[in-house]
């Protein structure tokens, strides 16, 4: 049973709560809990004037702030702390509020807890956008009134009185939102999962542990949505409380969702052909799997069926940008990790022109070396990760005597210029980074759309 928003409100009044993060999601809700009578001190590493009007604002209402070096420093005497996802649990002024007694959450995890609604939760080391929109897309098809949140779409918690028992909630949940998660989410979806994050994790199994947060609080009736075919998501059906359901894309399975011979099955209905679904690539076959069989209870295959021949994708996901003198240029910026270039790369069916590289997540490289090469044509190297993928390419051709042409460059502008004098008629050119964005840029949006307004000038 999910508890009464009215229990938070009567907790929340007059309590001293402090926020860490003044960011997309936490902006609405330290004017939420404002609104909800709270007493409210906004926490940065960044100064007033790199925030820009938010501070005035804050002060209009109440809101007092610490900002710049040593911000965490003040962190001390607060009944509630908020913290922002990415900030570890065991950090020093999270240990330090948690021994003075301060109850610390997060957005996500309050608005999980008290939701009325029905919660799908999506995670993944891969996939997880498109599976969360592609859920959201067939809810709304079959009528229901559906919000999206989490890791795209708005900051939820500051609107959930608005959100109705009837109504459908679909939440892409990073590991760091799942960390400290411990409220039942009524069906759960595991894509997969592979080395990600660890620059963040202490190592993987601290990873895996995260993303099991998101089905260990459920119950007997819950639903918890495996991959088949990925070994660690697999072995989570042994420690599933609720009914669990399987997709593959590689056996026929009596009961769940699976692909055979060129057409998408749920328990054993026929859904639709591949070659009708708009977005390509296998990986996007799995994602219409899992979004099959997790929203089965509430969605009709005739619904399935015409948002799998409709929906043409999510922004920065292997997106055309425009095609130039024969030559395509796509925009794949969200594959910030190699198992999702790789997955890119598979959907286009050729060898393709490839711009990679970025912040350094701790990743190893050598699967897009050794998988990737039979897709490659060029492969253009930027960022703070060139070294390592070229040692990973080295490693192939010492070791294989596969040799992949390299070029560097030392802005995502050269790179764009050097795959066009590289380009014949027929290539395709995609960005698809295998890196997070963060050395060059504040986000993948961001380098993405920068990518396309470079590709939209040439």
């Amino acid at each position: 049973m999910k508890r009464d928003f009215n229990e938070f409100k009567d907790f929340i009044k007059r309590k001293k709560v402090g926020v860490v993060g003044i960011g997309v999601s936490n902006i609405p809700l330290i004017k939420f809990l404002v609104k909800l009578g709270a007493d409210v001190t906004a926490f940065d590493a960044k100064k007033e004037e790199e925030l820009g009007n938010v501070i005035e604002e804050f002060k209009s209402i109440g809101v007092k702030s610490e900002l710049g070096e040593g911000y965490l420093d003040k962190l001390t005497g607060f009944d509630v702390v908020f913290k922002t996802p990415s900030m570890r649990i065991d950090s020093e002024a999270l240990v330090r509020a948690k021994n003075e007694g301060s109850y610390i959450t997060s957005e996500m995890e309050e608005f999980v807890r008290y939701c009325k609604g029905k919660v799908y939760g999506i995670t993944g080391s891969d996939g997880k956008t498109t599976t969360t929109t592609i859920i959201s897309k067939l809810l709304m098809e079959e009528g229901y009134k559906t919000w999206v949140g989490g890791n795209i779409g708005t900051p939820l918690f500051s609107q959930i009185e608005e959100i109705e028992e009837k109504d459908m909630v679909v939440l892409e949940l990073s590991s760091f939102q799942l960390m400290t998660m411990d409220a039942e989410i009524d069906v759960a979806v595991c894509t997969n999962l592979a080395p990600n994050h660890l620059d963040m994790h202490k190592d993987m199994q601290e990873y895996i542990d995260a993303k099991k947060n998101i089905f260990l609080y459920q119950k007997e009736n819950d639903v918890l949505v495996v991959n088949r075919e990925n070994e660690i998501t697999y072995k989570f059906e042994k420690e599933a409380k609720g009914e669990v359901r399987e997709f593959t894309s590689k056996r026929i399975i009596e009961k769940g969702a699976y692909y055979n011979d060129g057409t998408l099955y749920l328990d054993g209905k026929e859904v639709c052909k591949k070659d009708d679904i708009v977005i390509k690539g296998m990986h996007n076959v799995e994602n219409y799997l899992a979004a099959f069989v997790a929203t089965k209870d509430n969605v009709t295959i005739e619904a399935m069926k015409r948002v799998a021949e409709s929906f043409a994708g999510v922004e920065h996901r292997c997106e055309l940008v425009r095609e130039i003198n024969g030559v395509k240029y796509y925009n794949d910026s969200i594959a910030s990790s190699p198992t999702r270039t790789l997955a890119g790369l598979k959907a286009f069916e050729r060898k393709v022109i490839i711009i990679v590289g970025g912040y350094d997540k701790h990743i190893p490289f050598e699967p897009l070396a050794y998988e990737g090469y039979p897709y490659i044509k060029e492969l253009i190297l930027l960022g703070a990760t060139k070294d390592k993928i070229k040692a990973a390419f080295d490693k192939l051709e010492a070791e294989k005597g596969i040799k992949v042409n390299m070029h560097f460059v030392d802005s995502l502008e050269d790179a764009v210029v050097k795959a066009r004098e590289l380009g014949e008629e027929g290539d395709i050119v995609t960005l698809s980074p295998a890196c997070a964005s963060f050395d060059m840029f504040p986000n993948f949006a961001v380098r993405g759309n920068e990518f396309k307004r470079i590709v939209n000038k040439l």
